[in-house]
């Protein structure tokens, strides 16, 4: 498949961020067991709480996932700019890991912290790739 070798790390960004989520799982699901709660529950609220912030970060990655890979996936189906698809996705998979990295550390403020500028930082990437594959479709 020589015509998505050009965009190989984007691809890999992809699989790299599945299989963090797919590995944040059972952790979640321990951690909320350690505390009592039933399969599916949320722990309660407080940001101080590891339980907590590990659920918030899986499911913030749950959440997340299908959209950037859409974005990527339509990005290269539409012949997007390689260089710029994998710099992009690149960039979004480095955000969303040291985003995840502050998360589980409860490093800064819950809201309008470090955390935050770093989701706007992937949202961005994102956005701008479907902007792209948008804009190489038409």
């Amino acid at each position: 498949m020589d015509v998505f070798a050009d965009y190989g790390h984007a691809v890999a960004s992809v699989v790299v961020f599945t299989l963090i989520i797919l590995f944040l799982s059972p952790f979640s699901a321990l951690a909320k067991a350690g505390k009592g709660l039933a399969p599916g529950a949320t722990p309660e609220q407080d940001y101080s709480d590891k339980a907590y912030r590990l659920n918030r970060a899986y499911l913030n990655g749950t959440e997340t996932l299908p959209a950037y890979a859409v974005v990527i996936f339509a990005a290269i189906l539409m012949g997007a700019s390689p260089i710029w698809v994998n710099l992009l996705a690149s960039v979004a998979l480095v955000s969303r890991l040291v985003m995840l990295f502050v998360h589980l550390r409860g490093i800064g403020k819950p809201h309008s912290g470090l955390r935050s500028v770093l989701y706007v930082i992937s949202w961005a990437c994102m956005f701008v790739m479907g902007i792209m594959a948008l804009v190489a479709a038409f």
